[in-house]
């Protein structure tokens, strides 16, 4: 009963909290490329169209976007017009473009104090592309962080090493990402719940971290991209499929429980076929599928553990594909390709082992000292999680 009553409870927290937004991690972003002369500056600004939903339809971004994100000399801001919005961009994306000129002879910076006040945190991906260095095919690119590192001072035209983001900064990146990316947090929450040893978890979390890093590297380096939106749909399905077979093992293996969940997808099937929804009738019937075949398998196995292992590398290549997005969105040069993705998914491992670190040594003392707390923690922390993942399921194939 309590279970339910906390599934009723994030399910209206997730209306309330989340009306019009079912994006996988909440940290906002944007996008700049700057072709640069001596005396002037062309700029295109890109941002998700999904962030120009949490704010006014009367925002102004003619007025705004030139005025937090700046050229200046020294101090000194250059000249900028207002930006202008470009129709047919690409779906998905809104897109600006405004002209600087900036004639006064001095170091040049570019400065970003973009949705300060708005968004915390908020980062902001520049690139330029100088005419100097263009020649030498060198593309530059920082990231800047409101209200952290927020400024970018650029090479001189005439000079020869130049270097983007450091190695660092994108391991910053990563452990941001995975700080913000709510639904990969809840999946590794969901599986250390009812892990029992040491091993097992680090059985776990290994098999999820080699295979999610396996598909982020074949993602970013162009081998294999798969459909977003479809990859997003499926991780809301991972973690829904866990969190449900935390509580059938909890509920002493109840016929409940696989039922209930293969008919709901059972029904997104049904949508699917009357055109309801953006995810094909195929995969709602693998979805069903697997989860019968799953529960199937986890009811005659003698040993769960390693088919849990099992699941979590099989839903861990989705997750990969998942954090691949932020550095395919960067646009990156193939010489900047390696170290960004290096130092990002070092990131996201640290990220997640921190999460790891805190969490489960808590949840095995309160196992072993606090059975019925532990009992209460378990049930009620994989209802949540289980309504999460519906939540995401539906929102990002019906929202």
């Amino acid at each position: 009963m309590k279970s339910v009553w906390v599934s009723l409870f994030v399910i209206a927290a997730c209306h309330l909290l989340c009306p019009n937004d079912a994006r996988p991690h909440y940290r906002s972003i944007s996008y700049s490329t700057w072709h640069t002369d001596p005396e002037d500056a062309r700029v295109e600004f890109r941002i998700k169209r999904l962030e120009l939903a949490r704010l006014p339809t009367d925002f102004p971004w003619a007025r705004y976007l030139p005025a937090a994100l700046e050229l200046c000399v020294g101090d000194v801001s250059c000249s900028a017009g207002e930006a202008e919005r470009i129709p047919n961009a690409p779906h998905g994306w809104a897109v600006f473009r405004w002209e600087i000129r900036c004639p006064t002879p001095g170091e040049h910076f570019i400065r970003s104090a973009l949705f300060e006040g708005i968004y915390v945190g908020h980062t902001h991906f520049a690139r330029l592309n100088s005419a100097a260095h263009t020649e030498k095919g060198d593309v530059l690119e920082r990231l800047l962080v409101t209200g952290q590192e927020g400024h970018w001072r650029l090479p001189d035209q005439a000079q020869t090493e130049v270097g983007g983001t450091s190695v660092w900064g994108y391991v910053r990146l990563g452990v941001d990402h995975i700080a913000s990316g709510w639904d990969h947090l809840a999946f590794v929450f969901a599986l250390l719940l009812l892990a029992s040893s040491l091993r097992e978890i680090v059985t776990l979390v290994t098999g999820f971290t080699l295979a999610h890093s396996l598909t982020l590297g074949l993602a970013v380096l162009g081998v294999f991209r798969p459909e977003t939106s479809a990859v997003e749909i499926l991780i809301g399905f991972s973690i829904a499929l866990v969190a449900a077979e935390n509580n059938w093992l909890l509920a002493g293996s109840a016929r409940s429980i696989p039922t209930a969940f293969v008919g709901l997808l059972a029904a997104g099937l049904v949508l699917s076929m009357l055109g309801i929804g953006s995810l094909f009738p195929t995969a709602w019937l693998g979805m069903a599928l697997f989860s019968g075949c799953h529960f199937l398998l986890l009811a005659r196995s003698q040993n769960p553990e390693r088919l849990r292992a099992a699941v979590a590398f099989a839903f861990g290549l989705l997750h990969g594909f998942g954090f691949a997005g932020v550095l395919l969105d960067m646009e990156l040069p193939v010489n900047r390709l390696l170290p960004a993705l290096f130092g990002f998914n070092v990131g996201v491992e640290l990220g997640q082992l921190v999460m790891v670190a805190l969490s489960w040594p808590l949840v095995r003392w309160l196992a072993r000292r606090r059975p019925a707390a532990y009992k209460l923690l378990a049930e009620t922390g994989s209802a949540a999680i289980f309504c999460l993942g519906i939540f995401w399921l539906v929102t990002r194939t019906w929202g």
